[in-house]
């Protein structure tokens, strides 16, 4: 079902859709670049992406579909996960004796048609549709979705006793922690935070009602508000799940459970805080397995790439990434680990706490209360007979000891610390008393990232306006920023800043804005974007110097390193997302 690019190019000759030079110019670029046609004319402006859609259907046979104002059966549409519909931009609209009929904006995503076909054993008929019609398709999954569940939880709260707020007693609590209507309750919220993408499940208590919140893509959305004597049937439930002390209502307690959803092993960190108004309920979302992840669809790319990939074929030094909490540390890791994780090394770990789990890696998780410390652990791994270790973080002087000795004495160290950036780890760990002689000695790269959101397929072109341009150079190296963007062919060797496009995002129209979609905005998901810092002789000087993290980072610069911002800035003429975004998250 490939479309080749001679098929494309002798349709739009004879079409006459595009100019003959303008095809000629792009059928080059093809060769210089090894885009595909459509994708060039696309990027160029010559052609829309619907329109690219349409006359690949034509060229191969396949029916074109317009679902747009056209409504969906929910027992049809559903199934099709929505987190795979879009995924993957495909949406199933028509069952029948012949198969189930699903639109798609590729049809050549064979994993996205195998991953169905093997749910809903039917036959697949592929066809061809137009981003208006997929987006127009996910609205319906978040009404149907927000009906669905409001049912459920309508009826279930309306089933709890309003006397619950009087019970106190354990005995009490644990029964209304079994009743049906809440079990009911909480398994909904979970499923729906699923399905609607979130990381966080804020369970708020307030004067008259509770609101549920979920943190998708980084931000927190409201997702419904429910009667104010729910909230100690939920909270009662939830502590059962986490093992919590049931009529404990006084101090903070932190717990974790698991559960399957879509079959899938999902972990949650429960935190429980006291408020004025009740026990306001955290739950964080880790679904267990990872593998499979690559650095690159971590969005790692160019001379940071090679850094990283050298400094994982070495056997003896150490890693580190750095960020704020949910800045994406911990899946580099395990990214970096799922690399090196060949039968021919030992790999042993020491997290806290385990957020995935993966095959032949021997994971260990620090229990404080009893003694069992990050540094108690290094000191077992080492006997271990371990290749590479992997130290959830560093949090204070004698892991940081540890681990460097760990990386002097012929293992691969991995870990993660709390900096804002990636020279700042270097004065952070001589602040913990690591010697500059051993620091030198051990570290490899440091990663400096953050998550931004990625934009949809639904976005706009358009250029920098002087002034605008102008603001921006004021905090970016936009010549650095070029030089990467020409090296790794993401413009033409000739292309400068005045016709250099950056992307914006189009939010739903107003009618459908109302679903509580998260992707109502024009985003969906999140990319990373990096900074790497390798410990080259002349910055192995500077740390000898004591020198500060502006002076590393001046360096690291002069030596090719692109900040995160100017990886941002980079990412935005790819098309991934926005130079607002990148700003606001940097800037954070």
């Amino acid at each position: 079902m490939l479309v080749e690019d001679t098929q494309l190019y002798k349709f739009i000759s004879d079409s006459g859709l595009v100019s003959k030079t303008d095809l000629e110019d792009a059928q080059k670029e093809t060769g210089a670049s090894g885009k595909r046609l459509g994708d060039v004319l696309v990027s160029s402006g010559k052609i829309t992406i619907d329109n690219l859609h349409r006359m690949q259907a034509y060229v191969i046979g396949i029916p074109f579909v317009d679902l747009k104002g056209k409504k969906i059966a929910f027992d049809t549409l559903s199934l099709i996960p929505e987190p795979i519909a879009r995924g993957h931009n495909i949406v199933a609209f028509k069952k029948s004796d012949m198969g189930l009929e699903v639109a798609m904006l590729d049809v050549n995503d064979l994993s996205a048609i195998d991953f169905i076909k093997k749910k809903v054993s039917l036959k697949i008929l592929p066809r061809l549709t137009d981003t208006d019609s997929i987006k127009e398709a996910l609205v319906q999954y978040q009404k149907s979705l927000k009906a669905e569940f409001g049912d459920i939880l309508q009826k279930e709260t309306a089933a709890l006793t309003r006397s619950t707020s009087e019970l106190s007693s354990e005995s009490d609590l644990a029964k209304i922690a079994e009743d049906l209507p809440v079990i009911r309750i909480v398994e909904t919220l979970i499923k729906h935070a699923a399905l609607q993408g979130a990381s966080d499940i804020h369970i708020e208590p307030m004067e008259d009602q509770v609101l549920v919140r979920y943190r998708i893509d980084g931000l927190l959305h409201d997702a419904m508000v429910l009667p104010k004597h729910a909230a100690p049937s939920i909270s009662a439930r939830i502590k059962v799940l986490a093992s919590l002390k049931l009529d404990e209502k006084r101090l903070p307690q932190d717990g974790r459970f698991k559960t399957d959803l879509n079959n899938e092993k999902v972990s949650f960190r429960v935190s429980i805080l006291p408020t004025y108004y009740g026990e306001k309920i955290v739950m964080r979302l880790l679904r267990e397995s990872i593998s499979g992840f690559t650095l690159e669809y971590l969005n790692f790319h160019g001379e940071g790439l090679e850094r990283i990939h050298h400094a994982l074929n070495l056997t003896t030094g150490m890693i580190l990434t750095t960020g704020p909490t949910g800045s994406g540390k911990t899946t580099s890791l395990y990214t970096m680990l799922d690399v090196l994780n060949t039968p021919d090394v030992n790999i042993s770990t020491i997290e806290d706490p385990i957020e995935y789990q993966m095959a032949r890696i021997n994971q260990t998780q620090v229990r404080p209360e009893i003694g069992f410390s990050f540094a108690q652990g290094i000191r077992t791994l080492v006997r271990q007979d371990p290749d590479i270790i992997m130290v959830g973080e560093i949090r204070d002087n004698e892991t940081a000891a540890l681990a460097v000795n760990a990386a002097l004495t012929g293992h691969l160290v991995l870990s993660t610390l709390h900096t804002n950036s990636a020279a700042g780890a270097i004065p952070r760990l001589l602040d913990m008393k690591v010697e500059p002689f051993l620091l030198v000695s051990t570290l490899d790269i440091v990663i400096g990232q953050r998550l931004v959101r990625r934009l949809t397929e639904n976005k706009e072109r358009f250029l920098l306006s002087k002034e605008e341009f102008a603001r921006l150079e004021k905090n970016v190296d936009m010549e650095r920023v070029l030089k990467a963007l020409k090296d790794e062919k993401i413009v033409k060797p000739e292309d400068t800043w005045n016709n250099i496009y950056f992307y914006k995002s189009v939010p739903s129209s107003p009618a459908s804005a109302n679903s509580n979609s998260a992707s109502d905005d024009g985003f969906k998901g999140r990319i990373g974007i990096h900074e790497i810092l390798r410990m080259t002789p002349s910055i192995k000087t500077l740390v000898m110097k004591s020198a500060t993290s502006t002076e590393i980072e001046d360096q690291a610069q002069k030596e090719g390193m692109l900040t995160m911002v100017e990886d941002g800035i980079y990412k935005c003429v790819a098309g991934l997302t926005t130079i607002e975004e990148v700003l606001r998250v940097v800037s954070e």
